[in-house]
């Protein structure tokens, strides 16, 4: 029999001992990669999705690094974990996962599940419209989709979005200068800069660059700010990511967005959680008012439509709940062999 003939004949890979299989849907929201974890993953025991973190973080971040990592993921992947609900009011939990560890909001993961859940029946859909609840780290997330001649259309409403501080200053060494940013929660903390600031491009062109800048005034606001508090749970009190804000280049965009955040990864979308933020920033300058939004563009041209939906008072803070919308695609599915021969099994980073 030659080759082609066994080929042919034969096509399905048979699991070696000892060996593991995680399955995966593959999605993109924008351009940012969601990998939907299906199976495979331990089961633990814990009595809140935060205490489900911690474990997850403390023994089994391998799985983690062999699906964000290479030989199966690169340094920009982005995945989530769907689980049974902790919160008597969600539909699932999720965990949210990347190249540094487990992030606690995540935008375009939100809008990526909502997407999945309308194409596989994981949710009803009564006259074109479907709801489904997610408990993240952060809170409670309410996602909704339209169906129109059969095309999802996503949006979710953020967690109680708030700013810690305007204008405040840090200064950056490789640029020999002081720079004015602003401090916002929107499910995590970020620090949004005015890229003018730095006469620096927000294009892809610039990338390496962003990503410098990105990382290096993260640590300096980590090293100084007083802020990244979060007023009713402490695991939610780090700042996860510099934001450049800077002039739109696609028509109909009022804004580019683009994050720099857990380990150097840069969001290809422009970020849900950031720009839920963005809303409470510009509520508290006076900029937007309830009921109104904007569209912002990503480093790659995708874009999200924000807006203000309500405000409240939230642990001290004067709030808003931002309502964020987009588009996510399914682009693959994957069967992934942790092989225990392998001495890369739980994969490596280069960049």
């Amino acid at each position: 029999m030659s080759f082609f003939e066994r080929y042919s004949a034969n096509k399905e890979y048979r699991l070696p001992d000892g060996a593991l299989e995680l399955t995966a849907i593959d999605m993109h929201t924008g351009g940012e990669p969601l990998r939907v974890v299906t199976s495979g993953y331990p089961q633990i025991e814990a009595k809140s999705l935060l205490e489900f973190r911690r474990v997850l973080k403390q023994d089994y971040d391998h799985f983690r690094t062999a699906l964000m990592f290479e030989p199966r993921g690169h340094a920009d992947m982005y995945g989530c974990l769907l689980l049974k609900p902790f919160h008597p009011e969600a539909d699932c939990s999720v965990i949210f996962m990347h190249n540094e560890g487990y992030s606690t909001m995540c935008g375009h993961a939100v809008i990526g599940i909502m997407t999945l859940a309308v194409e596989m029946g994981w949710v009803e859909v009564i006259n074109d419209h479907a709801r489904l609840n997610i408990e993240a780290p952060c809170g409670l997330i309410k996602a909704q989709a339209e169906i129109t001649n059969g095309k999802v259309k996503a949006s979710f409403e953020c967690v109680p979005s708030f700013v810690t501080v305007l204008d405040a200053k840090v200064f950056v060494t490789s640029i020999g200068k002081e720079i004015r940013y602003d401090l916002a929660y929107g499910g995590a903390f970020y620090a949004y800069v005015d890229a003018a600031q730095l006469e620096l491009d927000v294009t892809s062109e610039n990338y390496a660059r962003i990503i410098e800048l990105g990382r290096e005034i993260k640590q300096a606001v980590v090293e100084t700010s007083k802020h990244i508090s979060h007023p009713l749970e402490g695991d939610l009190s780090f700042l996860y990511g510099t934001i450049f804000i800077d002039g739109p280049v696609s028509d109909g965009c009022q804004s580019r967005n683009v994050c720099v955040f857990a380990d150097g990864e840069v969001d290809r979308s422009p970020t849900g959680s950031g720009v839920s933020g963005r809303m409470a920033i510009h509520y508290a300058k006076g900029e937007l008012r309830v009921g109104e939004g904007m569209r912002i563009e990503s480093v790659i041209g995708s874009s999200f439509y924000a807006e203000v939906t309500s405000t409240l008072q939230y642990g001290g803070h004067q709030a808003v709940i931002p309502k964020v919308s987009g588009d996510a695609y399914v682009c693959g599915t994957n069967r992934f062999i942790i092989n225990p021969d392998d001495n890369l099994k739980h994969g490596f980073l280069l960049r």
